[in-house]
């Protein structure tokens, strides 16, 4: 199925605001799943996330984070794919008939409905982080001694 240019949003950007959501948080903005066929059950999984150095660096195995992932089909043929932070398969589905549905013309709708809120509250709480991390910031300075020889 091709994919429509309906929305501005990139679907790497509705995706990964999708994969990074609160289960709870998508499950009331969108409460009610569309028609459609599980092409793949949502399994449970982990994959490896990579870190580097000061941002920039030599890249490094930092860690395993668990993930679900799952696929489905929309009566009217477009593919949704998810793949989402933890252990929710209902998240995943859920998430993975938004993406089909961003294939839509339904897209329009669901950027106002579903992502731009979610986009609020990663902000929100990217903001929120921020605060808590300054305020922990410590300023060292070094003094030049004055001394003569």
């Amino acid at each position: 199925m091709q994919m429509t240019q309906a929305s501005p949003l990139s679907r790497k950007t509705w995706m990964a605001t999708l994969a990074k959501a609160a289960p709870a948080r998508l499950a009331a903005l969108f409460p009610d799943l569309p028609p459609h066929a599980v092409l793949r059950q949502p399994e449970i999984g982990a994959v490896m996330v990579r870190g580097r150095v000061g941002g920039t660096g030599v890249p490094f195995n930092l860690g395993e984070m668990t993930v679900t992932r799952a696929s489905v089909r929309l009566a009217s043929g477009e593919v949704g794919h998810a793949w989402v932070q933890g252990r929710d398969k209902l998240h995943a589905l859920r998430a993975a008939a938004v993406d089909a549905l961003m294939q839509t013309d339904r897209a329009d709708g669901l950027t106002a409905q579903v992502l731009r809120p979610l986009e609020v509250d990663a902000r929100t709480h990217r903001e929120i982080r921020a605060a808590k991390a300054a305020g922990t910031k410590v300023d060292f300075f070094t003094m030049v001694r004055g001394e003569d020889k």
